[in-house]
């Protein structure tokens, strides 16, 4: 059985990998303009609600295993540090933006943190967890499929030869990441992204459980939800500060 709470030297060492970040750079990343505002206003509740939900994936899984964090950021650092220190799993964080991914490894030297600046296609191996949070839906990314996954898509404007480009990508993406998984294994995803990997197991014949409970997130409000994929999960169908950017760094 995992762990439920944090033991107290991860939740120090969480905070203080937050206490070295360089929010000064880390502005342009995240927002258009207003950084400074934005990162006053985020950056404990980000750490505050990272930490609630680290918890809760620890208690999932397994003390030695591998996760593959695709577009990982500053929100993903408590979950990443949560399951190196209190599991001692192996993870692997991808991010496409070089001047994150410098901020970031910067803050958690000491650690067994390390971000890479690639895609995380080149991850070798399996993994029995994947997180791919605010990836398929990047508004930045994909404009014209982003308004349709979160209803509020425009018919005078919406092109829809340029969607189905977006949309091609999208699955592109889901099908390099999905056959990573070990299974049983777990996807920790967004509310607005599960149906993408729905697709993906119902193409591949591979049994799912969306679990109910839903986790708020500090940066770009998308709720998180466990997906258990693989024998034994079942399947079950479902519905559905600043001039911010998408916090994701793609895959």
């Amino acid at each position: 059985m995992s762990r439920k709470n944090l033991r107290n030297s991860t939740r120090g060492g969480i905070a203080d990998v937050f206490d070295r970040l360089n929010y000064k750079k880390l502005g342009p990343v995240y927002c258009y303009e207003g950084g400074d505002e934005f990162w006053r206003a985020k950056r404990r509740p980000c750490e505050r609600l990272g930490i609630k939900i680290s918890q809760a994936l620890l208690r999932k899984l397994r003390r030695g295993g591998r996760s593959l964090y695709v577009g990982a950021g500053v929100a993903e650092l408590p979950c990443l540090l949560a399951e190196a220190m209190d599991l001692q799993r192996h993870v692997e964080p991808y991010n496409l933006r070089r001047s994150e991914v410098t901020a970031l490894n910067r803050a958690c030297r000491g650690t067994p943190v390390k971000f890479r600046a690639s895609t995380a296609e080149k991850a070798k191996g399996t993994f029995d967890h994947l997180w791919i949070v605010s990836v398929l839906n990047d508004p930045e990314r994909f404009p014209d499929l982003s308004p349709l996954s979160y209803g509020n898509l425009d018919p005078v404007t919406f092109n829809p030869t340029r969607f189905e480009q977006q949309r091609r990508i999208v699955r592109s993406i889901v099908d390099r990441c999905m056959p990573k998984i070990s299974v049983p294994g777990w996807v920790t995803t967004s509310t607005e992204e599960v149906v993408w990997i729905a697709e993906w197991c119902h193409q591949h014949g591979t049994p799912y459980h969306v679990e109910q409970r839903q986790y708020p997130t500090a940066l770009v409000g998308d709720p998180i939800c466990f997906i258990r994929v693989g024998p034994g999960a079942g399947e079950r169908s479902r519905g559905k500060g600043g001039l911010l950017r998408n916090k994701t760094g793609g895959l």
